[in-house]
């Protein structure tokens, strides 16, 4: 298992999001997961595309919960600014 995959599958057990779902946001490709664990190979800039997802998107099962941006400032995911 390549690193970029452990991490996704980590997000998705932590945040509960379905692979579908987390595809779709991350890169509006719904079959993205499914094609990494199976073998799928990325460029660089795609997988800073789906790590840069991961760290914005902390959504869980309760609902929304705080991300922290790249500028360490806290927001609400769905919250108005």
């Amino acid at each position: 298992m390549n690193d970029l995959l452990r991490d996704v599958e980590a997000y998705l057990a932590h945040t509960g999001m379905a692979p579908t779902a987390f595809g779709v946001g991350a890169l509006r490709d719904r079959h993205f997961v499914r094609q990494l664990r199976n073998g799928r190979r990325t460029f660089r800039e795609t997988e800073d595309k789906v790590r840069n997802f991961m760290a914005t998107h902390l959504v869980g099962d309760s609902g929304p919960k705080a991300a922290t941006s790249p500028d360490s400032e806290t927001k609400i995911i769905g919250e108005a600014a």
